[in-house]
């Protein structure tokens, strides 16, 4: 069954008139008599009376009204409201990152995105495991990773850089001194993450860390109370550097840098949410970077 026929069939029986059904559907007077004759030829029966003056519906013209108006506008109105068919972007964004990205910089990002996008409905995800998107579903992916795609059927864009630096806490320093070279950090009290390639590159290993864990936050937070120097991203200690909390430590020095990147699943359209965020995201980390400033030598 042709949907369209059925449409111009439904004009004709509320208007009760061939002109006025192709008036209100933007279609030739022709274009609809024809359509009518095509969706009667399919039915085999005849739904409409034709007069020179006026048209009126069959028994089997009624029934069919009856049974197919309501289904029609309900079908109409279900497509003409879905997410995304205005300019506006709209529907619900679903989207994961990492727990400590995720609370460091997605709450502000989030509050902004929506004030200036209200028919978007955020839902984010925090957790470090490796999340399927395809397969649950997700919009939108932040990593923290370099720049192999990890999987054929997403699209990367690269948002900005992360340095890992090394920062200490003011009464640290104070009690232990403060390391000039790479080769003082033996002799210091170290705080890393597990599993974290960065110790290599100073010629230190994890046995040289007087903490280790799996949460940069929580690494963060031993600093701050001064367990030792940490290595962090730096976007995880911006706004301690700026409060005097933390101090960078060999200010100059800056281990290998990754990459924040932003993944989401290939598709012929990107949903207006999805591209809305990107440029959101993009505009908004352009004017705040990842990278803390260096503290005082």
């Amino acid at each position: 069954m042709d949907l369209n026929l059925l449409h111009l069939f439904v004009a004709v029986a509320e208007t009760g008139s061939f002109t006025e059904a192709a008036l209100r559907l933007g279609l030739p007077k022709s274009s609809v008599s024809r359509g009518l004759v095509r969706l009667e030829d399919s039915l085999g029966t005849q739904l409409l009376h034709r007069t020179t003056r006026r048209v009126s519906l069959s028994t089997a013209g009624l029934a069919l009204y009856e049974r197919t108006a309501s289904l029609l506008a309900s079908l109409s109105n279900a497509v003409g409201t879905l997410p995304e068919r205005t300019e506006e972007p709209s529907g619900e964004l679903r989207l994961t990152a990492p727990h400590d990205l995720g609370v460091t910089l997605l709450p502000e990002v989030i509050a902004r995105f929506v004030a200036r996008y209200p028919q978007v409905r955020i839902d984010c995800r925090l957790t470090n495991r490796s999340v399927d998107m395809v397969a649950e579903g997700f919009d939108i992916a932040l990593r923290a990773s370099g720049t192999k795609l990890p999987d054929s059927s997403l699209r990367m864009r690269r948002l900005g850089a992360i340095d890992v630096q090394l920062f200490a806490s003011p009464s640290y320093l104070a009690r232990r001194g403060v390391p000039r070279a790479t080769e003082d950090l033996a002799a210091h009290d170290l705080v890393a993450f597990r599993g974290l390639k960065h110790l290599g590159a100073l010629g230190l290993s994890e046995k040289h860390a007087h903490v280790l864990a799996d949460d940069m936050l929580f690494l963060r937070e031993a600093a701050k109370a001064g367990a030792g120097i940490a290595l962090l991203p730096s976007f995880l200690a911006l706004a301690d550097v700026t409060s005097g909390q933390l101090v960078r430590v060999m200010p100059r020095y800056t281990l290998s840098t990754t990459s924040l990147t932003m993944l989401h699943p290939r598709a012929q359209h990107v949903p207006r949410k999805v591209s809305a965020f990107r440029d959101f995201l993009i505009d908004f980390l352009q004017a705040r970077p990842l990278s803390a400033p260096p503290s005082p030598s």
